[in-house]
């Protein structure tokens, strides 16, 4: 059987791939692997989703399996998750469970697990926990079935710990803040405005229906003319479970997660915060990125893609920063995983304490064209053992030299291998990435 898990969590198509028994069970079988070993006397998980229409019955069979299990559950609603993540950590739960799928569209939903004290899970625990569904146990009885609790003020107590990790204050600076019309609608905004900054709204009206529905991190036109027509210094995009952060500078031009991490980077080390004088990014993050830090004597570590590999190897070493192109930042003094209400107000505050303007502090990365091409049908597993292949991608290294990078990467779950090229113009990435795709196709195929 295919393995159940991605690389961040569970997703399909709500009521067809995603089902409400599957939700269920799944639901058991993770609170049985993750309270096993519960210090509280009365095992702990907190629940939460996300605006899609599917969470809101998803999220009450998770909550049921949950309870059947005999855990508790806080059932903290519409939230962000990354307040799913701190309130985990926050409330000293065993694990935490969020529904949602992220920037996917509206019909999608996913099942996220977050571990005691907040953290993604590892491969190994995952794999525990489909071994577990497979082995379905009865439950407990009378007084020992969980109880569900709501109320608390999640949104609150998230809000709080947001501003209470920022010491500069942003009044003077006007931003428009597109909250996709998903979980950050109401936090975002409300965070800018506790630091004193002036914000403009735009997609915070959630239906259930319009989240990501051309608005947020993956949809950035709006929030552009929004910029523009208020004269605001700067934008702001989550996407629908605000686990990403995308900015838009005064001029409407947008500033990714690499320049973001590249700015934060900067801030950090003056500030004496950047520990070890590294940042931690993925294999595919811009070439210019690692051209900025070489430049102001910051180290890049890589990892594979997902940002639940950049959390892994920032705890295992003790780095402080890290992220993805994609916008997905985490800074692991204020949070366990990737936080675009957390990232966008500290970005505001670097340009707070900089006295400078977003185009100013992106400036030190300049982003080299970047041109992506999926071959399917092909053999990923020969990729790195292919003679014909391998001179290929030599040619293609020693005709762009230190001004560029090639990249093929297997995907993860399907037959296909993505070629990544990285020029100085656009053009030259486009040919090259072209050429290294045929080559693949040909002599890879199926």
């Amino acid at each position: 059987m295919a393995r159940l898990f991605g690389t961040d969590g569970i997703r399909g198509l709500a009521n067809r791939d995603l089902t409400a028994p599957l939700a269920l069970d799944l639901a058991m079988a993770g609170a049985r692997v993750l309270s096993a070993q519960s210090p509280r006397e009365r095992p702990l998980a907190v629940v939460g989703r996300d605006h899609r229409a599917s969470g809101e019955f998803l999220s009450a069979a998770v909550v049921a399996g949950i309870a059947a299990t005999g855990v508790d559950v806080w059932d903290v609603g519409v939230v962000p998750t990354p307040a799913v993540a701190f309130l985990t950590h926050d409330s000293d739960a065993d694990f935490g469970v969020v529904l949602s799928a992220s920037h996917n569209p509206m019909p999608d939903n996913g099942i996220k697990f977050f571990a005691r004290g907040g953290l993604k899970l590892p491969d190994d625990v995952e794999d525990r926990i489909e071994t577990a569904l497979a082995d379905p146990q009865p439950g407990p009885t009378g007084r020992d079935v969980g109880r569900v609790r709501t109320g608390g003020d999640p949104i609150g107590r998230y809000v709080r710990h947001v501003v209470g990790t920022v010491t500069e204050d942003l009044s003077g600076l006007r931003v428009v803040v597109d909250g996709a019309n998903g979980a950050a609608s109401v936090a975002g905004p409300e965070v800018l405005r506790e630091l004193g900054a002036d914000v403009i709204e735009i997609h915070t009206g959630p239906d259930g229906y319009n989240i990501n529905d051309n608005c947020g991190s993956t949809h950035l036109d709006d929030l552009r003319a929004a910029v523009l027509s208020e004269g605001a210094h700067v934008g702001i995009a989550n996407d629908g479970d605000a686990d990403r952060c995308l900015a838009v500078d005064a001029d409407g031009n947008v500033v990714d997660g690499d320049q973001i991490m590249a700015v934060l980077a900067i801030g950090m080390k003056q500030s004496g915060r950047l520990r070890y004088n590294t940042v931690v990014a993925t294999v595919m993050s811009n070439l210019g990125f690692r051209l900025a830090m070489s430049a102001n004597d910051i180290n890049v570590v890589e990892t594979a893609v997902g940002d639940r590999y950049v959390l892994e190897e920032m705890l295992r070493a003790g780095y402080v920063l890290g992220g993805e192109q994609s916008g997905h930042v985490l800074m692991l003094e204020h949070s366990t995983t990737g936080d675009g209400v957390l990232t966008a107000a500290h970005l505001l505050a670097r340009m707070a304490a900089a006295g400078q303007p977003l185009a100013q502090l992106s400036a030190v990365m300049k982003r080299l064209p970047q041109v992506l091409v999926n071959v399917p049908g092909v053999d990923k597993s020969a990729v790195g053992s292919n003679a014909a292949v391998q001179t290929a991608v030599k040619a293609a290294e020693d005709r762009l030299g230190d001004a560029g990078r090639v990249l093929l990467r297997p995907s993860g779950t399907e037959p296909l291998i993505r070629v990544m090229v990285e020029a100085e113009s656009h053009d030259e990435a486009e040919e090259i990435a072209a050429d290294l795709a045929g080559v693949v196709q040909q002599h890879l195929s199926l």
